[in-house]
C-alpha cells in the first residue's frame, strides 16, 4: 500500500497534486524525493494562504464629522481638511481591514464609540473620562488650544479679566455679566471642561445643532452673544464662510491652558479596537507629521503659522525620541 501511494505521488503532476487529500500530501512529504517534497510543501502553504485570503476582512468604520478645518464636507475646500488628508494614508496602509466611512453628528459618533463594533474617530481630544471607555492612539497632530473670540467692537468687556494678554475665564464666568457661547457636549480639554462644569447655568449659551459654531457666530454677529469659545482655526474658517472680515473678530488665549494641544485617534475599547490602535500607532510612528502640521498651519492667520510650525516640529521630534 505504501509503495502504491508513493507511486501515486511520483505520477501526479504538480498542477494536480494540490487536489490530493491532505493525508496523501503528508505521505508525499514523508516518502517522496527532494523535488516532490518541495512541491508538496509549496502546495500546503499555498492552500493555507488561500484559506486565509478567503476569510472575510473585518470592517473598520471611520467616523466623519463636519469639523473644519479638520474635516470639510462642503464648499470649495471640500475634502482638504487635515484629517481628510490623513485618512487615505492610513486606509491605504491597513489593507487587512474593510474600511467604511460614515458621516455622523457629534452625539451619534460618541454613541457608536461606546458600542462593540470596530469603530474609530480620527479627530478627538484625550480626556481621563474618555480614556476609561475608549482606546486612544499616540498624538496625531497639534492644534492651537481653544480661546475666546470677541468682536473688535466688544473687546473692552474683557479688559477686567485680562492677565498678560490671556483671559481669566474662571473670573469671567463667576462674574455673571456675560454669556459664553459653547458647543454642547464638545470636549474642550480637561481644564476648560472643568471650568464649564463649575460655571453657573445662566453663564453659558449651549448650542446642540450640527452647525453649532456657525449658529453661535451668527448670534454673535447679531449682538445676541458677545463671547464665543472655540478653536482659533475653526472660528476663523467659519467666520470666513459667513463673510466676516478678517479684522472683525479678535481671539484671546485662556489663562491656565497650554498654548497647544494634541489630537488623537480613538477606537472602541474592545479587543478589536485595541488591536487596531496598536496597528495605527505603528503607522503614526512612520508618518511625516510635517505634512499634517503644514495642512493645519494653512488655516491659521499668518502671524501664528511660524510659531505653530516650530512648536509642532519640536513636539514630534521629542515624541520620536521617547
Amino acid at each position: 500500500m505504501t509503495r502504491n501511494r508513493s507511486q501515486s505521488c511520483v505520477k501526479t503532476a504538480p498542477s494536480k497534486l494540490q487536489r490530493l487529500p491532505a493525508r496523501l500530501i503528508v505521505h508525499c512529504l514523508a516518502g517522496g524525493g527532494r523535488t516532490l517534497r518541495a512541491i508538496a510543501v509549496f502546495l500546503l502553504l499555498a492552500g493555507q494562504a488561500q484559506a486565509t485570503s478567503a476569510q472575510p476582512k473585518e470592517t473598520l468604520v471611520w467616523l466623519l464629522r463636519d469639523l473644519p478645518p479638520l474635516m470639510i464636507f462642503e464648499g470649495p475646500e471640500k475634502g482638504q481638511g487635515v484629517i481628510d488628508q490623513l485618512l487615505p494614508l492610513l486606509i491605504a496602509r491597513m489593507p487587512q481591514y474593510q474600511h467604511t466611512l460614515m458621516r455622523v453628528n457629534r452625539a451619534r459618533g460618541l454613541q457608536m464609540l461606546r458600542e462593540p463594533s470596530l469603530t474609530c474617530d480620527a479627530a478627538l481630544n484625550w480626556s481621563e473620562d474618555r480614556a476609561s471607555w475608549m482606546a486612544f492612539s499616540i498624538p496625531v497632530f497639534r492644534a492651537i488650544s481653544n480661546g475666546l473670540a470677541v468682536r473688535r467692537v466688544d473687546r473692552a468687556l474683557l479688559t477686567p479679566f485680562l492677565k498678560d494678554g490671556e483671559v481669566d475665564l474662571a473670573a469671567l464666568l463667576a462674574s455673571g455679566g456675560e454669556k459664553l457661547g459653547v458647543i454642547a457636549e464638545r470636549n474642550y480639554g480637561e481644564y476648560l471642561d472643568a471650568l464649564l462644569k463649575q460655571a453657573p447655568a445662566h453663564a453659558l449659551t449651549l448650542h446642540y445643532g450640527n452647525d453649532a459654531l456657525g449658529s453661535l457666530l451668527q448670534m454673535q454677529r447679531l449682538g445676541r452673544l458677545r463671547l464665543l469659545l472655540g478653536y482659533r482655526s475653526e472660528i476663523r474658517y467659519q467666520a470666513r464662510q459667513q463673510g466676516l472680515a478678517e479684522d472683525e473678530l479678535e481671539f484671546y488665549p485662556i489663562h491656565g491652558t497650554s498654548k497647544y494641544l494634541s489630537g488623537y485617534i480613538g477606537c472602541t475599547d474592545t479587543p478589536q479596537g485595541r488591536q487596531a490602535i496598536v496597528e495605527i500607532n505603528q503607522l503614526l510612528r512612520t508618518l511625516r507629521h510635517e505634512r499634517l502640521s503644514e495642512a493645519y498651519a494653512a488655516w491659521l492667520d499668518p502671524d501664528s503659522r511660524s510659531d505653530y510650525l516650530e512648536a509642532s516640529r519640536a513636539f514630534f521630534s521629542e515624541q520620536a525620541g521617547q
